[in-house]
């Protein structure tokens, strides 16, 4: 299932959403303008590596604050156009609904702190990994996660491959992001393909759903609660 757009209308600007985007977009391009040797020295050196996280000493202020500010450097590095093209595909669908719930700051500290907490999650279910964790998708994540609560019942146009049936119908969000969780946990037990940071799309996921109530400036038109 690939979500195209929703039928959910906002009121005001979602400039946070789009700037978001953009850095994401930007800071893609030069990573392909890097050297090939260069691009793997920086996803190494921003990404984040959860064997050094769980290393650290705390009177080592220097490396303390280097590996901290990768929780939030790593949101903005991905891999391939593929990885980079679905994690802004789903922060512009859902994204711009949750921002303007929660105004522009707000947003904005929610997406970073469901991408910190996102991090945390992964590097609890494997603390010994050596590969850096780079990509937007914990704190996407959390950004469904508020969707899922504060708008369960708006359409999404969704993209459906089920063996040869190919078809686009309108499905309510409940029904696409509930199976996307359900699939994140489905893979949880296994060895994700690709090396999917699964365990922070889930954490980033429940962050969202547990955070949206503190964050949330106005009640939107429908809710769980």
């Amino acid at each position: 299932m690939i979500p195209l757009k929703d039928d959910n209308p906002t009121r005001g600007f979602p400039f946070v959403t789009l700037c978001i985007i953009a850095a994401n977009l930007a800071v893609f391009v030069w990573e392909l303008l890097l050297p090939a040797d260069a691009s793997k020295t920086l996803i190494a050196s921003l990404g984040v590596t959860p064997l050094q996280v769980t290393q650290i000493q705390p009177l080592d202020a220097a490396r303390l604050l280097r590996i901290g500010a990768t929780l939030f450097t790593a949101m903005f590095l991905h891999g391939s156009i593929p990885h980079v093209a679905m994690n802004m595909l789903y922060l512009w669908i859902f994204g711009n609904n949750i921002e303007d719930v929660m105004g522009h700051g707000r947003f904005l500290t929610y997406y970073l702190t469901c991408g910190v907490l996102a991090s945390f999650s992964q590097v609890a279910a494997s603390p010994h990994s050596k590969v850096p964790m780079i990509g937007a998708s914990g704190a996407i994540s959390g950004v469904l996660g508020a969707y899922l609560v504060m708008f369960p019942a708006a359409r999404v146009l969704t993209l459906i491959f089920l063996v040869f049936f190919v078809r686009v119908v309108s499905v309510p969000a409940v029904i696409v992001l509930g199976v996307w969780f359900l699939l994140q946990l489905l893979n949880a037990g296994q060895l994700a393909p690709g090396g999917v940071a699964v365990f922070a799309h889930i954490g980033g996921f429940v962050s969202g759903v547990v955070l949206v109530a503190p964050f949330r400036r106005r009640r939107p038109r429908q809710s769980l609660f």
